[in-house]
């Protein structure tokens, strides 16, 4: 979702004459958008602002703005704390920055902005027109979270669940793809739980479908909880829908799901997925990892582990637990920092070796790819198949923005390598 902002960040700023430079020493302003949801992207916040200190030491201080859900959760703080920082910008008030930066162009006087204002952000979003103009992008359609997770600082840094209009998410969508963009993946903090007046996800994805510039569609980050019938019938259905979900469950244990208060249990969310490869056996997951979660036992770890070798994800997110400031987990006894990382290493080797046995299966096989941009300086070009992973073939010809049937060779944990090949008959493509 950060992506995202920033990027409409960057359009609404093209009204003031600003544009993204590539070279930090150019800069007038710097925007540092930030997620709250680790403590580490915290600490990068200071670490970052140190770093632009230092590239102007001995040239005219840029405008420095904080954003995000950082700036949401600690504008005031950071204010105090950092005196380099002119402005901290919440994630639901990124509508009014050229207001912001005319107004430290004219006056340095500290700012903090971190009202809870969705509608009226989406209300001005809406008649700025989308510029992105990749082949694949992001497109926040749902934000907010009404779960209250225990360890989670979203319900305080993004508010409440708010879905936009359906009728500007489609707008949004057709000045996307006529900027040339193929792939739209949908966004929001829960974007299952999306419903605009009776409009849910599953319409949205039908609607989008009928665009036939619009190649292929996603949808992140789903909550097990908000899977209507409805979402796991369109997997069987939309040829554009792409067969791979991203499923957090945080852990394998009921016990510490029972703790984080994320109201499923493993037995509901093994059902779930029973459910989606029923209806469509090509789906494939990935999900997210809480490792360390206050209470872990060696056995809720065991079972955390025996969970990711039944469903056999084809990616994983590991995190150690970081306690947040306001969340009610911030209170809870924390577990040695050295048996949380012994347990991490060990989730990841797993994990790791889980991805490679599914990676090497698709040596030989052919997957539909397609193909955002050509590699610097070569005339190889870089695409990603139906379950996001990277590949990479030399061709001749411009692939931007097409799909093509591809045989992988070899890889990696990280990329494919393949070639243009139409798939013999019988021959399965990469699942």
């Amino acid at each position: 979702m950060n992506e995202y902002d920033s990027s409409r960040i960057s359009d609404f700023v093209k009204k003031i004459d600003y544009k993204r430079t590539k070279n930090l020493e150019d800069a007038d302003c710097y925007v540092l958008n930030t997620c709250h949801i680790r403590e580490k992207a915290t600490e990068k916040v200071y670490h970052d602002v140190g770093r632009i200190k230092k590239k102007f030491r001995n040239r005219k201080k840029p405008i420095v703005i904080i954003s995000g859900c950082v700036a949401q959760a600690e504008g005031e703080v950071i204010l105090k704390k950092e005196k380099y920082v002119d402005a901290v910008i919440g994630p639901q008030s990124y509508h009014q920055f050229n207001d912001i930066i005319k107004k430290l162009e004219e006056n340095k006087k500290k700012i903090n902005i971190t009202e809870f204002d969705a509608v009226d952000k989406f209300d001005k979003l809406n008649h700025i027109k989308n510029l992105n103009t990749n082949v694949s992008s992001f497109l926040t359609i749902q934000e907010g979270c009404d779960k209250f997770c225990k360890f989670c600082v979203v319900p305080y840094t993004r508010g409440a669940e708010f879905s936009r209009s359906d009728t500007e998410i489609l707008k949004e969508c057709e000045e996307l793809v006529e900027n040339g963009v193929r792939e739209i993946t949908l966004l929001g903090q829960n974007v299952n739980a999306y419903n605009f007046k009776g409009k849910k996800l599953s319409n949205l994805i039908s609607e989008i479908s009928k665009i036939n510039e619009v190649k292929r569609i996603r949808y992140t980050t789903s909550h097990p909880n908000d899977f209507s019938n409805d979402l796991i019938e369109i997997h069987s259905t939309s040829k554009k829908l792409m067969p791979l979900i991203h499923l957090p469950v945080q852990s394998g244990s009921n016990k510490i799901l029972d703790r984080m208060n994320r109201k499923h249990n493993i037995e509901y969310y093994l059902k779930l997925i029973h459910k989606l490869k029923k209806i469509n056996p090509l789906i494939k997951f990935s999900s997210d990892f809480i490792i360390g979660y206050p209470g872990e036992t060696d056995k809720d770890f065991e079972e955390t582990l025996d969970l990711i070798q039944q469903v056999e994800y084809i990616n994983f997110f590991s995190f150690i637990f970081s306690p947040r400031p306001g969340t009610p987990s911030a209170n809870l006894k924390q577990i040695n920092n050295s048996v949380t990382k012994a347990r991490l290493i060990k989730f990841q080797k797993v994990a790791d070796d889980i991805k490679m046995q599914y990676r090497k299966k698709l040596f030989n096989s052919y997957a539909k790819v397609l193909f955002e941009n050509k590699t610097k300086g070569s005339n190889k070009y870089f695409g990603r198949d139906e379950y996001l992973n990277s590949v990479i073939v030399e061709s001749d010809k411009n692939l931007e923005g097409i799909v093509k049937n591809i045989k992988i060779i070899e890889g990696n944990q990280n990329t494919l390598y393949g070639k243009i090949e139409e798939p013999i008959q019988n021959k399965n493509f990469a699942a």
